[in-house]
């Protein structure tokens, strides 16, 4: 690859350090980028070499729908697919039961069995292409019905890549998509590591989100503190199940917001590599230096959209993408400029893949690592983030870790007042919002806003009928009740759960099967 130049011509060196600078003193603990403890990123050469995935999120409507956009988003230049689901599906409910109704497709896409997967990635080389799906509690069940669809293509699980999210503690803290207590939510997640060890070694099989406590009013602080207890939750569990650290840590992914407030997101990300590497070097003795690296996926702050005045946003997104992208994120989703006020359109979504594009291939923030190493500002925040960090994660483990601090209301507490003093700075005007507090128009242009057809969901309830009517039923009934044999023991539950999708059950009657076994969560009164 030839150097580098300016605008200016002149050289632009790939790294610099402190000796690039006379009679700069840069801190030393910094380290160089690939190497422990990472703060200057995972990889020596970062986007030098090749920029992040540009990963866009997408899922309405029926599967057909959806496939339609996935492809549409490839055509665009979108390098890895992240499928949004509806929330019968992210509550392991089909799409005929009568808690569904009215929510068929509404937020997501709704997949119910392996024939909807079949749809939702029809003509699209699953070899190819990264995915990564925004599921928790019934994970598994839809990581499962993936690999299906692709053995039936023709290609085997360690030609797959991508991640499912299968965060379920944050779902008790900041969003509510749980089905199983958090016991049981441990043990299918320890399955979920010990099954892609085996059969699908390529695929994260976490993505440990902060994302969505941010939105709920996190933060950047406690949004990393919160994140990597959670985390630190789920090495112990997969410990627990004899798994050793350095054959699954490898395959743990992260989830973070990228903000409008562009330096301490950039700092934010630096302490968040610094404090996971010394977490699993120290505390849980991983060796593996690729088990101490901290590789995460940012989406921009949908909570700071604005249905107000909505083309802003995309002044709003490219900042918060610019700053996730400085701060070493390894695949970015920008969300489109009218997504506070409805699903987005086919235009908004292009342009907001045009965001990072713009940022990757006509700005210079990828011809150098780290670019703001050795920056005083950002030195010192990256410090005093680490510190505020580490003395949450502290109250956390004091409270005896993440779950028991979950089932004392300690996050989520934590989390309300933080979001309530935010709210009440918008309200007094202390926190500009271009559009609502200041700046303001009288009267705002017309949007045509994407709508969901709502014959979507008598077409699933058709199609489920159909599915029904056509499979075996029997086998279909043995092989769920070998699922909650398993459930009920010891034995890995995505093997017979794998077996009864194959057969064509649905999401929802696998969940159910689970419920039958292992209960259902129920919040405290003090949440």
């Amino acid at each position: 690859m030839a150097d580098a130049r300016t605008e200016s011509d002149l050289p632009l060196k790939p790294l610099y350090a402190a000796n690039d600078l006379d009679g700069f003193d840069a801190p030393t603990k910094l380290g160089d980028p690939g190497k422990y403890p990472f703060t200057r990123g995972v990889y020596p050469t970062m986007y030098t070499g090749k920029p992040w995935t540009m990963r866009q999120y997408a899922g309405f409507g029926t599967a057909k729908e959806s496939n339609e956009r996935y492809h549409q988003l490839v055509a665009a230049g979108t390098g890895g697919l992240s499928v949004a689901f509806d929330l019968p599906t992210q509550m392991g409910y089909d799409s005929d039961e009568s808690i569904s109704s009215g929510e068929v497709g509404k937020v997501g896409v709704a997949i119910d069995s392996i024939e909807d997967m079949r749809v939702l990635f029809d003509g699209l080389p699953l070899d190819k292409i990264s995915t990564s799906m925004t599921i928790n509690a019934p994970g598994s069940t839809l990581l499962l019905l993936y690999q299906l669809v692709a053995e039936e293509q023709g290609i085997s699980g360690d030609k797959l890549t991508g991640t499912i999210q299968n965060d379920v503690l944050k779902e008790y803290i900041a969003r509510g998509t749980y089905i199983y207590p958090p016991k049981e939510s441990l043990r299918l997640i320890a399955d979920v590591f010990a099954y892609c060890q085996k059969e699908m070694p390529r695929w994260n099989t976490i993505s440990i989100s902060g994302y969505h406590m941010a939105e709920a009013g996190a933060t950047p602080a406690q949004e990393i503190a919160f994140t990597l207890a959670n985390a630190k939750e789920y090495v112990r569990a997969a410990q627990k199940a004899g798994l050793d650290v350095d054959d699954f840590a490898p395959r743990l992914s992260f989830f973070f917001v990228a903000r409008t407030t562009l330096l301490e997101e950039i700092a934010k990300f630096r302490a968040a590599r610094r404090i996971w590497a010394r977490i699993m070097r120290e505390e849980f003795g991983a060796k593996n230096p690729k088990s101490q690296m901290l590789r995460f996926h940012t989406q921009t702050a949908g909570v700071q959209l604005t249905a107000q005045q909505p083309e802003v946003n995309l002044i709003r997104v490219a900042l918060q993408g610019l700053g996730a992208v400085l701060g070493g994120t390894q695949s970015l989703h920008t969300n489109s400029y009218d997504e506070a006020i409805a699903l987005p359109t086919q235009k908004a979504a292009r342009l907001a893949l045009r965001t990072q594009q713009v940022i990757a291939y006509e700005t210079d923030v990828c011809k150098t690592v780290d670019p703001f190493a050795g920056s005083y500002a950002i030195e010192a925040m990256t410090d005093e983030l680490e510190a505020a960090i580490e003395e949450l994660i502290a109250k956390v483990e004091d409270r005896g870790g993440a779950v028991r601090a979950i089932e004392q209301g300690f996050q989520k507490g934590e989390i309300e007042r933080s979001a309530y003093q935010v709210a009440l700075e918008i309200d007094g005007g202390d926190r500009t919002v271009i559009g609502v507090n200041k700046f303001t128009i009288d009267v705002e242009e017309d949007y045509e806003p994407l709508r969901v057809n709502p014959a979507i969901e008598s077409e699933q309830r058709a199609r489920l009928a159909e599915l029904r009517a056509g499979r075996d039923n029997a086998a279909v009934t043995a092989a769920l009740e070998a699922l909650k044999e398993a459930a009920r023991g010891t034995d890995n539950v995505l093997y017979p759960m794998k077996e009864a999708l194959r057969l064509r059950a649905t999401g929802g009657e696998v969940a159910h099967a689970l419920r039958e076994v292992w209960g259902m969560y129920v919040p405290t009164d003090s949440f």
